[in-house]
């Protein structure tokens, strides 16, 4: 009974803590919420201000209604021929409707007062569009294969649309003072809106000047794992990669076929682990374990052999760029060109270590290639008794009050003891 007692407190916990969550999310959802509805509101009076016929009009609907409620109220409804309160009532009512109908037609004369305005907005955006439309084909030519000639493009175009968009708040406004207050108002509510796209943005600019990953790197942001295939201002897509540190249908270092998008804002809070920027080499090991009887020098000076064999020259040019990119950073610039084969000693075992340098995206082939290899040469019979292979085992030894050990099943006698016992006999 306690077990389940403490299996519900646990899941009642659980439900509790999910429970907060969950409304602490809806919180922080119509927060944002609300301060975007302020800022689109905000924007949309910008479109919507009233003109001056509008204004003017309105001025005198304000005049008139003010005027009628003056004589209403001095009117006497007892002196003869004065107002009954169902006649103040039907005017109420006529001066609501009549508001009403004001206040729609002061709506439609103020955006067909607008309208002029409205449109040179739109051919200043379209401008826009046409000329950064221009400089990024120019600026293709220009810059060519770069590694920043992308972000350079992106964030000229967004100046030219940021000025472009500028220049129509301007002509819909008309106030430049007005306008820059609007849109400080609607930025500070942008920005408490949006912190994640804006987040994101940033970790965009970064990564475009600072090069943590480029479109073809292998990487791992958080529990993404994959090769990259497009950077946009917000996300970033990747073919996803197996691994068996997290769950997919590949538990290996090969493509799933699945696309996995993630928020650039991971550029800023989490870690980044690129496994082909400018070293497109890693390292690997391959661990063979053999019983602790067996002959350890033959033991490595084989598996060193068949490692050898297999690599042949393959490590030499990656060796030597990884040299030069230590001394580079003033490491260590020695680096062997040859597999490296190392013991250590576990529980009940020795390990045996092979460890070498490969291509990121060949790690699983060179990996099967060796283990192969390695299995068939300590198959051979004149390595019987020599490397022995390590099995799951267990041994039980039995201790007496003295602290000795027992034998459980003694040894048989051999035959001279069993033909002196038959000789006494």
């Amino acid at each position: 009974m306690i077990p389940r007692r403490n299996s519900r407190i646990r899941k009642k916990r659980i439900n509790a803590s999910s429970a907060i969550k969950g409304a602490e999310n809806k919180l922080k959802n119509f927060r944002q919420a609300s301060i975007l509805a302020v800022a689109i509101t905000g924007f949309m009076m910008l479109f919507f201000t009233p003109g001056e016929a509008g204004l003017v009009q309105s001025d005198s609907s304000i005049t008139e209604t003010s005027a009628d409620t003056m004589l209403l109220q001095e009117t006497n409804p007892t002196e003869p021929g004065a107002t009954t309160q169902d006649d103040v009532t039907s005017l109420s009512s006529q001066e609501a409707t009549n508001e009403a109908l004001g206040a729609l037609q002061n709506l439609w004369n103020s955006f067909f007062y607008n309208l002029p305005k409205i449109l040179i907005a739109l051919a200043t955006l379209i401008l826009a569009w046409l000329f950064s439309w221009l400089i990024k084909k120019i600026l293709q030519r220009v810059l060519g294969n770069w590694a920043s000639s992308s972000a350079i493009i992106s964030l000229i175009s967004i100046s030219v649309w940021l000025l472009a968009i500028g220049v129509a708040l301007s002509v819909v406004a008309g106030d430049i003072r007005a306008l820059v207050g609007s849109l400080g108002l609607i930025g500070l509510a942008l920005s408490w809106s949006l912190q994640t796209p804006i987040e994101s943005f940033t970790g965009w600019l970064l990564n475009s000047f600072q090069g943590y990953y480029r479109v073809g790197d292998r990487i791992r942001v958080g529990e993404v794992f994959g090769d990259v295939y497009r950077i946009d201002f917000l996300t970033t897509t990747v073919w996803e990669i197996g691994s068996p540190f997290q769950a997919s249908f590949v538990h290996a270092e090969q493509p799933t076929g699945r696309m996995v998008t993630f928020p650039n804002n991971e550029v800023l809070t989490g870690t980044i682990t690129n496994l082909t920027g400018d070293f497109p080499f890693v390292w690997d090991e391959l661990s063979v374990t053999i019983a602790n009887e067996s002959d350890l020098p033959l033991a490595v000076k084989v598996l060193e052999t068949v490692a050898k064999e297999l690599l042949g020259d393959y490590m030499i040019e990656p060796a030597r760029q990884y040299a030069q990119l230590l001394k580079r950073a003033r490491l260590i610039d020695y680096i062997s060109d040859k597999p490296q084969v190392y013991v250590s000693t576990e529980d009940s075992w020795t390990s045996i270590t092979i460890r070498y340098l490969v291509g990121a995206r060949d790690r699983r082939k060179w990996k099967s290639d060796l283990t192969l290899r390695v299995a068939q040469e300590l198959a051979k019979p004149e390595y019987s008794g020599k490397i022995i292979s390590v099995y799951p085992r267990q041994q039980v030894q039995v201790i007496d009050s003295s602290g000795l050990p027992v034998a459980l099943f003694p040894k048989p006698a051999d035959d001279h003891n069993k033909s002196d016992l038959k000789a006494d006999a």
